[in-house]
């Protein structure tokens, strides 16, 4: 292996005071697809006291972003992310791939989690959790860098009317956001489109293929904004590197590099302001309100099998929680139901949704799609007469089956965030439920334009959700307006924040939510370094 995940690494060096007892510590609970599973034995663990200034829990989108403005402003900052470091790079082996799937694919479980994959193994950090909930699974990533590692790249900025149908408290932001942080995002992430001489080779006949059939389907084509070097792709079709990218081969991660992730983008300029530390492998069990208005929060040191190596009580003057959706949402419906946090707000637990996510496999189609399809997503298109605002996108389809064409189409759109989260006391977790009227609008307007594809190159369209629906663009749990302002404060609580999507209640219009969340979040940032620095911490 060229590369491997950083195992252990220190945190808090300088900042922390082990305390001369040490607690017994109880089982680690990694919640797997539909079960809580110990991965530890109970044993004496050391227990930490550390105190910090400012805190961020999770390192995507959106807690990239916040490290970086805190520490930009000179705010002594501590990033606490439960997943491992991925370093990639040309020919590395980082993340396993679909023809080898390890247990580098999944969080803290004995199985994968991919349907129809039946392989067992050891326990690992791994990059993906599969969260069961009634009606609804929800993979989400754990990793420095959070999401931005396994998503495909799609970075786009909904239009006016979409992002005002979506969340409309910021509907009045939307000028800002456009001339200024949508603008910083893209920047960052050196986002572009797909080369005309890329998309005309062989591994992108796919890609040209929906590009013909999309507008005879009745969609306006587009090119998608991706944060890929272009010259590792090349280097993959000169036979420099082994293709990652010309195969679509990157759910779990692009191991010859070249993606600008939120890692290697907005967590590398935070941690060289000189003020930021990422910690990998640290779970945030819980959140309170400490004395003296303090926050508290109780974390696991672990290592990559799971096994807790130290408990920490870490006091913090700022909280921004950025753990995702999921993440954030259960820390908050765990605050409130067990009295951690005084006086949460009821919406603490609503307003989530799934995007409208649903992926078709569009098998047996009349096309030549080469020997194998190259991504990331690069094409998508869009109807501008829907009465509901949705975007469909091929993506490559990883696994090629001899004599059987298929290519994957995803569809999302705006939904109705109908979605709660409620506390399991056995699991001690919180549990979301879904119900299926929330995108079932939107999902009868998506399988008709979908259909229409078929009519025009033959084949048949297989809804991979009609078994068991999942989402990869979980949003909602603890809206604006409700349960924070529009710059994520919570309501009623000074210095703790949300900044991730479980803000956005339930869909970004029509697109996926990276560019928004972490718009969202250099939004917000900008006010907060400006009204509470110095203030509120």
């Amino acid at each position: 292996m060229n590369a491997s995940p950083d195992p252990a690494p220190a945190s808090g060096v300088g900042r922390r005071q082990v305390l001369g007892a040490t607690a017994l510590g109880g089982l680690g609970l990694a919640l797997g697809p539909g079960r809580a599973q110990a991965t530890t034995v109970p044993t004496r663990v050391p227990v930490t006291e550390q105190r910090e200034r400012a805190v961020v829990v999770g390192s995507g989108f959106g807690g990239g972003v916040t490290a970086l403005r805190l520490g930009q402003a000179g705010v002594r900052t501590l990033v606490l992310e439960r997943g491992v470091r991925w370093p990639t790079g040309p020919n590395a082996d980082t993340f396993c791939r679909f023809e080898n799937i390890d247990n580098r694919s999944a969080w803290l479980t004995r199985r994968s989690n991919l349907p129809g994959v039946i392989k067992f193994w050891e326990p690992y950090t791994g990059i993906i959790e599969a969260i069961d909930g009634n009606g609804m699974t929800i993979n989400c990533a754990a990793a420095v860098g959070g999401g931005s590692l396994n998503y495909h790249g799609m970075s786009l900025q909904p239009n006016r009317a979409n992002f005002a149908a979506s969340i409309p408290l910021l509907a009045d932001h939307y000028d800002e956001l456009d001339r200024t942080h949508y603008r910083t995002v893209a920047r960052m992430l050196g986002l572009s489109t797909i080369p005309d001489d890329i998309l005309a080779t062989d591994p992108y006949k796919s890609s040209r293929v929906f590009l013909d059939v999309a507008p005879k389907a009745g969609l306006e084509t587009f090119m998608v904004p991706l944060p890929i070097d272009w010259s590792f792709v090349r280097g993959e079709l000169e036979g420099r590197y082994k293709p990652t990218y010309l195969t679509s081969d990157i759910a779990f991660g692009v191991n010859n590099g070249g993606k600008n992730s939120i890692d290697v983008t907005y967590l590398a300029a935070a941690e060289s302001t000189g003020n930021v530390q990422v910690a990998p492998l640290h779970i945030v069990r819980d959140v309170s309100l400490g004395a003296g208005g303090r926050w508290v929060l109780h974390v696991d040191r672990i290592d990559t099998g799971g096994k807790v190596l130290e408990k920490k009580r870490i006091t913090a003057d700022a909280v921004f929680l950025a753990a995702g959706s999921p993440g954030t949402t259960r820390l908050m419906v765990k605050a409130r139901a067990k009295r951690l946090i005084p006086d949460l707000p009821d919406a603490v637990g609503t307003r989530w949704g799934n995007n409208g996510d649903r992926i078709y496999e569009w098998v047996g189609l009349d096309a030549d799609l080469g020997t194998r399809q190259g991504g990331p997503a690069c094409v998508g298109g869009f109807d501008p007469n829907s009465p509901i605002p949705y975007t469909i996108i091929h993506a490559g389809q990883p696994i090629q089956i001899g004599g059987i064409t298929m290519m994957n189409v995803v569809g999302f759109g705006i939904n109705k965030p109908a979605g709660t989260w409620s506390y399991d006391v056995l699991r001690d977790d919180a549990k979301l439920t879904w119900p299926s009227s929330g995108d079932a609008d939107l999902q009868k307007l998506i399988k008709a334009r979908v259909q229409e594809f078929t009519k025009v190159r033959g084949g048949v369209m297989i809804d991979t959700n009609a078994l068991g629906a999942s989402t990869w663009h979980s949003l909602g749990g603890v809206p604006m307006g409700d349960a924070v302002d529009l710059h994520g404060r919570v309501l009623g609580h000074r210095g703790l924040y949300v900044m991730d999507g479980a803000r956005i209640p339930g869909s970004t219009g029509a697109c996926n939510p990276s560019m928004t969340i972490a718009a969202l979040a250099e939004h917000s940032m900008a006010t907060i370094v400006r009204e509470d620095i110095g203030r509120v911490f």
